[in-house]
């Protein structure tokens, strides 16, 4: 039996919840650390690639070409998102192979590879090590951005599902300011301690292996897919503190009975079943919402932002972001639960829209009106914030919200696989096309916003206070009046519109 730890919102959270809790969100932590740490040393990493270089040549001291540096650079920040699409793409086998707790357990073996392979890159003289820890430790967090959400949607109480879910997120932007504190050359951004910065990623890693040593299953997978109920009651005993988990069990067999009704689902059915085709173009445009936003050219590259933006310090404007980042999480957090995973993603995608805007107008004055330089800081910490208010934390928790435990996995591979393509994109492209576009590269982003805000408004439904099984069956009752519109004579205007 649990003891209790505190109420939120009237419900009461074990001390056995709160530790699982906390130790899946370790991964998410990694995640975030990831996609920060590269921004800060840039500088010093790119004179250790160059110095490489010169040792390669053989007695032939010419500098590496700035065309082939910044390939070499861009590949070291892309190739993560590589890493983490093509295990994004597998977290639904590995997770009912394995089940959710093994699973994360045995990812950390990717997190101890990628940080040893970063660590003793400058020691080996190889850019290659570099990049294929990158690629290595992009594997780490493309498991980690399914398995965590999926673990906790799982064993949080209903009520207070968005709360914790949202939890992932703030450890993810955590984690970037600590990598961006950290990546100060006053402390370990160095020349010669770079490294030691990249491979500080293995220590959560194994405090995470320990403390998943001591956190239950999660009650759903054990029931559902294991038919271990048992297992899964005394799973459940952990979590809530109470004798009595008679609701909980019967809401999980109702979900099982609902789920049996049909046969496995893959993915290649996700998209054919009309009853899943809805939620998953919800998942998948969710999921691109958050990528294309633009809110990852900020955290790969926001020195040279703010260096554009005339801001005279621009790692301490980095870290400035990263403090508002976080900040906003917390927000994010207390009114998810009140205002509503859809309203907090509409707020968040207008008020990026909107800074977008005004970065781009402070980007492109910037020439004729130097002083304007603090509105640019003020809309990219104002884009920072509306980011972490909707699109950041919302897209990865509501996939598993959409969607019954038999189709859950599959849909988690798939979003995250396209939350992680377009991550790629973003770091492989953003500095070319902002090389081309100059200060008017953000009005693509702000393009993209409004057509997300548009979308959302139109064809997200409200999971706030329901169920996994009261959320599949809104989607189904969709799905039959489609079907039962398609049924009745129509005009051929009509059926297209019945189609759509």
């Amino acid at each position: 039996m649990s003891v209790d730890f505190h109420l939120i919102g009237g419900e009461q959270v074990t001390g056995t919840l709160a530790l699982a809790v906390f130790t899946a969100v370790l991964g998410s932590l990694q995640f975030g650390y990831n996609i920060g740490v590269i921004n800060a040393p840039q500088e010093v990493i790119e004179q250790s690639y160059n110095a490489t270089w010169i040792q390669r040549q053989e007695g032939n001291a010419s500098s590496i070409d700035p065309v082939t540096l910044t390939t070499l650079w861009s590949l070291s920040v892309a190739i993560f998102s590589i890493g983490g699409m093509i295990s994004s793409f597998l977290v639904g086998v590995v997770s009912e192979w394995l089940g959710r707790k093994k699973a994360m357990i045995l990812n950390n073996i990717f997190a101890m590879i990628g940080g040893c392979l970063m660590c003793f890159s400058k020691l080996g003289q190889s850019y290659e090590m570099m990049i294929l820890g990158r690629f290595v430790i992009g594997i780490f967090s493309g498991f980690a951005s399914g398995l965590v959400p999926m673990y906790v949607g799982e064993i949080s109480p209903t009520s207070l599902r968005g709360a914790l879910g949202t939890l992932h997120q703030l450890a993810i932007v955590t984690g970037i300011l600590i990598a961006q504190v950290l990546g100060l050359k006053g402390l370990l951004g160095s020349e010669n301690l770079w490294p030691v910065l990249l491979g500080i990623t293995m220590l959560p890693a194994i405090l995470q292996v320990v403390l998943l040593m001591f956190c239950p299953e999660s009650p759903r997978y054990l029931l559902i897919i294991l038919n271990e109920e048992n297992m899964a009651k005394k799973s459940l005993r952990c979590f809530t503190g109470r004798e009595d988990v008679s609701d909980e069990l019967a809401e999980m067999k109702e979900e099982k009975r609902q789920m049996e009704m049909v046969k496995k689902v893959t993915i290649p059915e996700l998209f054919r079943s009309k009853i899943y085709r809805q939620p998953m173009i919800i998942a998948i445009a969710l999921q691109l919402s958050q990528q294309l936003s633009g809110i990852n050219a900020i955290f790969y590259y926001s020195t040279s932002i703010f260096t554009d933006a005339g801001i005279s310090q621009p790692v301490y404007a980095t870290i400035g972001a990263g403090v508002v980042n976080m900040a906003a999480t917390l927000i994010s957090v207390f009114l998810v639960e009140k205002a509503g995973r859809r309203s907090l993603h509409l707020t968040g995608l207008a008020g990026m829209c909107c800074c977008a805007i005004l970065m781009t107008t402070a980007l492109a004055l910037l020439e004729k009106v130097p002083s304007i330089s603090y509105l640019s800081l003020v809309a990219i910490f104002g884009f920072v914030a509306f980011f972490e208010i909707g699109p950041g934390p919302i897209p990865w928790f509501i996939v598993a919200e959409l969607f019954s435990q038999g189709p859950r996995p599959a849909a988690m591979a798939v979003a995250g696989c396209c939350n992680w393509t377009a991550n790629f994109i973003i770091g492989m492209c953003f500095q070319y096309v902002a090389d081309i576009c100059g200060p008017y590269v953000f009005l693509i982003f702000a393009t993209l916003l409004l057509a997300f805000f548009v979308f959302t408004y139109l064809k997200v439904p409200e999971t706030r206070g329901k169920t996994f099984d009261q959320i599949a069956a809104t989607f189904r009752e969709r799905t039959q009046s489609l079907l039962d519109n398609e049924m009745k004579p129509s005009t051929e205007l009509e059926y297209l519109g019945s189609e759509d």
